[in-house]
C-alpha cells in the first residue's frame, strides 16, 4: 500500500527526521490559511505517482493569495504524468510547503532485496531524480549497504553513508541518526520501501526530507489499522481495487490478451507466453489456489472489463482449486455478462482437467484447448 507524500512525512517526523513546515490542504482556502506568514512556498499536488513537476503538479509561490491561486488549480483536477498513463489520477489534496534554499540534493532508501534476503539501505549523491534512472546510467553513484536482520543498522554504517554523500563532518552525526530513524520506521510499519528523495542540506546546513515516499507491505496491512486509515482507494486502478477487495491478486498491463491463471510464478510465465506470441499481457492475475467458482467468475469478469482485452489465455494446473470448478467459473462469467466474453485459449493439466475440458467443450463460448504452452501461443498467434 502507498501513502502519500504528507502522510509520509508525518510518519518520519514523528520519528525524529526533519522535515519542511507546512500543511496539507484540500480546499484552496486551506491552502491560503497555511501559507499565511511564509515568503515563499511550494504548492505540490498529491498523488500516488512521480513526474509531478514536469506534469504542472509543483508550483512554487511567493505568497498566500498565489498558493491560494495555485492549489485551486490543482484541486478537482486528474493529473496525467509518465507513471499514471493517459487517464491520469484525481488530485484531492495538495501540500503547502516553506520553500527551502537548497544547496544539495541527495538520495537515501531502503527496499526488500530478495537478493541478499534482507533490507538494504541505499545512498546517491544524485537525489532529485529516479533513482531507476541514476542505477540505470550511473550505478557507481549508489551505494548498497545490506542490514544484517539480527543487528539492525549499526552506527559506523550510517557514518560510512554520511561520509560517501559528502555531508560535512558537523552534520555527521545528525545524518547517521537520520538513517536509524529511517530504519526504524521500515522496521516498525512493515514497509517494502521507504526513501527520502531529495534529502535536502540548505544554504544554512539543515538537513531535512524534501520529499518521501512509504510503500507497506500489503500482507501486512493486518498489523497496522492506523496506516489502513491511511489508505486512498481513489489513487487505485478501479480494476485493482475491486480484485483486491475479492482476494484476487491482479495488476493491470498495457496489452491486449487477459491472462487468468492460478499461482505467481505460473502467472508470471504465463505472461512469458504471451510475449513469445508476438503480443501483450493485458494484466497479471493470480486467481488463488482456493478458489471457487464465484470467485473465478469474479476474475474472469474482472479481466473482461478492461476494454483492450481483445482475447483471453486462461492457464490452469490444477490442484487445490480443481479444472472443473475452473471451467463452470468462466461458464458462470458468460452466463452472467454474454456480450462481454472474448475468444479464449485454455490450457488445462491436473486435477479434473478432463471434466474442465469437457464442460468447455460442449459450451456456446468461443474456445479453444490446448496442451500445451507452445500450442496456446500458436492459438493466440492465429487470432491476432
Amino acid at each position: 500500500m502507498k501513502v502519500h507524500e504528507y502522510q509520509a512525512k508525518e510518519i518520519l517526523s514523528q520519528a525524529g527526521v526533519a522535515v519542511p513546515a507546512g500543511g496539507v490542504a484540500q480546499t484552496p482556502e486551506e491552502a491560503k490559511q497555511i501559507a499565511e506568514g511564509m515568503d515563499k512556498l511550494v504548492v505540490k499536488a498529491q498523488v500516488h505517482a512521480g513526474g509531478r513537476g514536469k506534469a504542472g503538479g509543483i508550483k512554487i509561490v511567493s505568497n498566500s493569495n498565489e498558493a491560494k491561486q495555485a492549489a485551486g488549480a490543482m484541486l478537482g483536477t486528474r493529473l496525467t504524468t509518465f507513471q499514471t498513463g493517459p487517464e491520469g489520477v484525481p488530485v484531492s489534496a495538495v501540500l503547502v510547503e516553506e520553500a527551502l534554499k537548497v544547496s544539495r540534493e541527495l538520495y537515501v532508501g531502503m527496499v526488500v532485496d530478495g537478493a541478499v534476503e534482507g533490507v538494504v539501505l541505499m545512498a546517491s549523491e544524485s537525489g532529485g531524480v529516479e533513482i531507476e534512472e541514476v542505477a540505470q546510467a550511473t550505478p557507481e553513484k549508489i551505494l548498497k549497504v545490506p542490514i544484517d536482520p539480527v543487528l539492525g543498522l549499526q552506527p559506523y554504517q550510517g557514518r560510512r553513508i554520511a561520509y560517501f554523500l559528502g555531508i560535512e563532518p558537523s552534520q555527521v552525526r545528525e545524518v547517521t541518526a537520520m538513517m536509524a530513524s529511517l530504519y526504524g520506521v521500515f522496521l516498525e510499519n512493515d514497509c517494502s520501501l521507504a526513501e527520502i528523495n531529495p534529502l535536502v542540506v540548505t544554504a544554512e546546513g539543515a538537513v531535512l526530507a524534501a520529499d518521501a515516499k512509504i510503500n507497506v507491505d500489503d500482507d501486512a496491512l493486518f498489523r497496522h489499522p492506523e496506516l489502513l486509515e491511511l489508505h486512498d482507494p481513489e489513487q487505485e486502478d478501479s480494476l485493482e481495487a475491486t480484485a483486491a477487495k475479492h482476494g484476487i491478486s491482479y495488476v493491470k498491463l498495457d496489452g491486449d490478451v487477459g491472462c487468468m491463471v492460478n499461482g505467481a510464478g505460473l502467472a508470471m510465465a504465463t505472461m512469458d507466453v504471451t510475449t513469445f506470441a508476438g503480443t501483450s499481457p493485458a494484466n497479471f492475475l493470480d486467481v488463488g489456489g482456493g478458489a471457487d467458482e464465484e470467485k473465478v467468475a469474479k476474475a474472469l469478469s474482472i479481466i473482461l472489463s478492461d476494454p483492450s482485452v481483445s482475447r483471453v489465455l486462461v492457464n490452469i494446473f490444477g490442484g487445490i482449486l480443481r479444472c472443473d470448478v475452473v471451467a463452470r467459473g468462466v461458464i458462470m462469467a458468460a452466463e452472467a455478462d454474454p456480450a462481454s466474453m472474448r475468444p479464449m485459449v485454455v490450457r488445462m493439466l491436473g486435477t479434473n482437467a478432463e471434466e474442465g475440458r469437457q464442460i468447455l467443450e460442449t459450451s456456446d463460448l468461443e474456445v479453444t484447448l490446448v496442451g500445451d504452452l507452445r500450442q496456446a501461443a500458436e492459438s493466440l498467434q492465429a487470432m491476432a
